[in-house]
């Protein structure tokens, strides 16, 4: 707002960057610019002061579409006024020369009237859309419907009012309506979370069955490898029981062959000293055929002196020694007859 300062009879005005001013006195208009700074007579002018700087005014649009569903629209208004010569001929914009304040209420009006014509341009689109195109299309439909229409409203051109553009935020339904048409959507994407839940179930069972098989898998191999092992382990064992059983009987070859060749050896040194121990009996026996009796007498003595046991006293009676001599005489015919024999 413009600074008035008050002195006797007169006032200061400052108007801001802006903000832009309008004197008339007497009825016809004697001052108007931007940022104006002047003295006047506060009983003898009407001041205004119209703000030039871009404004936004927010604006909630209700209209019916063409099922009979009711909707609403967020939407922004941006605004200016273009000529404001014309605005504060045609708003009240009035200002009080003591305190440069509005005597009435303009942007409020300006606000209605923005509001009021957009709310008909918005029945008018949305009145032949269905709700849920309403819905989807509404809010780019919308926005250009109004930026277009407002910008060429005689109305506000006359008024000096020049639209800067349009934002709508939202198109939504009434509650009901919104959750009724969220439920195919809802159901839609529900339906894909549970296909990607039952795809990645089946992905992990599958999965599972892989490990499953798999270690089935390594659990045949292994027993594969375990029975050829113990396959292995078997044929070492009876090659090594073979090796043993071969080696034993090499051995039992080589101790029988050993023992043959001692038998042999031995049976030929029996031989050996048999005939040797024939031919010197053969021997004795031929020495004896032609040997004096008396000899063999001796040698009898002799060989019956070696064969009698330990004698520590003897005592030799007439009988026992004729006895004796006779067995003596006895024992030497027998030998003189065997060897002549």
């Amino acid at each position: 707002m413009a600074d008035i300062t008050r002195r006797p009879f007169v006032r200061h005005l400052r108007a801001g960057a802006t903000s832009h001013i309008v004197e008339i006195r007497r009825g016809a208009q004697v001052r108007s610019g931007t940022g104006l700074s002047f003295w006047f007579r506060p009983l003898s002018v009407a001041l205004s002061e119209v703000p030039v700087d871009d404004r936004e005014l927010p604006a909630v649009l209700h209209a019916r579409t063409s099922d009979f569903q009711q909707v609403t629209a967020q939407a922004t208004i941006g605004f200016r006024f273009a000529d404001p010569e014309a605005v504060a001929t045609r708003i009240d914009f009035s200002i009080d020369t003591d305190q440069g304040n509005w005597r009435a209420e303009p942007l409020e009006h300006v606000g209605r009237l923005l509001t009021e014509s957009a709310q008909q341009l918005a029945l008018d689109l949305v009145s032949g859309l269905p709700l849920g195109r309403a819905v989807t299309e509404g809010g780019p439909a919308l926005r250009a419907h109004l930026e277009a229409s407002l910008a060429a409203d005689e109305r506000l051109l006359h008024t000096g009012i020049a639209v800067t553009g349009v934002r709508v935020t939202a198109v939504r339904a009434e509650p009901d309506m919104e959750r009724a048409l969220q439920t195919p959507a809802r159901e839609s994407v529900q339906q894909d979370a549970d296909r990607a839940t039952y795809e990645r179930r089946a992905v992990a069972v599958e999965r599972e069955r892989a490990i499953s098989e798999n270690e089935l898998q390594s659990k045949i191999e292994l027993a594969t490898r375990e029975e050829g092992l113990f396959a292995q382990q078997g044929a070492n064992a009876l090659r090594k029981a073979a090796d043993v059983a071969e080696a034993l009987r090499i051995q039992t070859e080589g101790e029988a062959a050993r023992d043959r060749l001692r038998a042999a050896a031995q049976a030929d040194a029996k031989r050996v000293v048999g005939e040797a121990e024939a031919a010197a009996q053969q021997a004795s026996v031929e020495a004896y055929a032609t040997a004096d009796p008396q000899v063999l007498l001796a040698l009898a003595l002799r060989d019956l002196a070696g064969n009698l046991p330990e004698i520590g006293s003897l005592t030799i009676t007439p009988d026992l020694l004729t006895q004796a001599l006779g067995r003596f005489a006895q024992d030497g015919r027998f030998v003189t007859e065997a060897a002549r024999a």
